[in-house]
Formats: structure tokens, C-alpha cells, sequence
């Protein structure tokens, strides 16, 4: 996992081995050895090695693509939570690692958005009505110039 995520994240961002040596302090040698499994980095290595690449620490050791639609390693922050089923009047279930990240629990409520070429997006309706009246405000500010 750790040596795949790694050189698969390299590669990403166009980082050769000496970019990621240079940026992590340490030779060549070192990441080549990282990336065949050889060796492992320790704890504050790995630390630098996820800043440079853009992602947490825990995806660079632990994310596995073949479980995860067999994409690479997200960017720090971003999530994929893998392919929910549409029921018979439109329901979803919303992956657990999902709620537990955004606090979601029975009863909350969720806007819904949509771009035709984007695709949908849910969001927590306190969230939303809290942009909404920042643009309102912004909207009014402008109105009064």
C-alpha cells in the first residue's frame, strides 16, 4: 500500500525521486528504497512525505485503491465514499465513515444541489442557509453603492 500510494502520488505531481528527496530531506536512495518496498520511512518522514504530496498521512500509508473504485489516493480533505444504490422512491444511504466525518446523524437535513454537468452535491441545510444570507448580505451591500 504505503510504497504503491507513494510512487503513484510522485508520478501525480510530477515529482521525481530527487524533488521528493530534496523536499523531505533525505537521498534519492532513500525514496527509491520507500518506493520498492525495501525500506520505510519513519514517523516524521512520512509526515513530510503526505505535506508534499497533499494528503493526509493516513491515506498515504493505509488508502487502498482496489477498495476504493480503483482511484489513487484524494487530495487531503477530499473523499471518496464509494457508489451508494438509488431505492425505489429515491432514497440513499449515506456510507458510515461519511457520517461520521461530517457528524450527520438521523434527522439532519440536507440540501441538495445540482449542476447538469457536474453532478449533485448534499450539504447540511445550516451550512447552506449560512452561505445564502452571506451572499444576501454581500448582495445588499452592493445594492446600496
Amino acid at each position: 500500500m504505503f510504497k504503491d500510494n507513494l510512487l503513484q502520488l510522485r508520478k501525480l505531481n510530477n515529482l521525481t525521486q530527487e524533488d521528493v528527496a530534496e523536499k523531505v530531506g533525505v537521498s534519492r536512495q532513500a525514496v527509491a528504497k520507500w518506493e520498492s518496498g525495501e525500506t520505510m520511512p519513519d514517523l516524521e518522514k512520512s509526515r513530510l512525505l503526505a505535506e508534499t504530496l497533499g494528503v493526509s498521512l493516513d491515506d498515504l500509508a493505509n488508502f487502498e485503491p482496489d477498495k476504493n473504485l480503483n482511484v489513487s489516493v484524494p487530495p487531503k480533505g477530499k473523499h471518496l465514499f464509494g457508489v451508494v444504490t438509488i431505492g425505489e422512491k429515491g432514497q440513499i444511504v449515506i456510507p458510515a465513515k461519511a457520517r461520521k466525518i461530517f457528524n450527520l446523524k438521523a434527522g439532519d437535513q440536507l440540501v441538495v444541489l445540482g449542476d447538469e454537468t457536474q453532478g449533485l452535491a448534499l450539504m447540511k441545510t445550516e451550512g447552506f442557509l449560512a452561505i445564502a444570507e452571506t451572499i444576501r448580505n454581500i448582495g445588499g451591500s452592493n445594492n446600496r453603492d
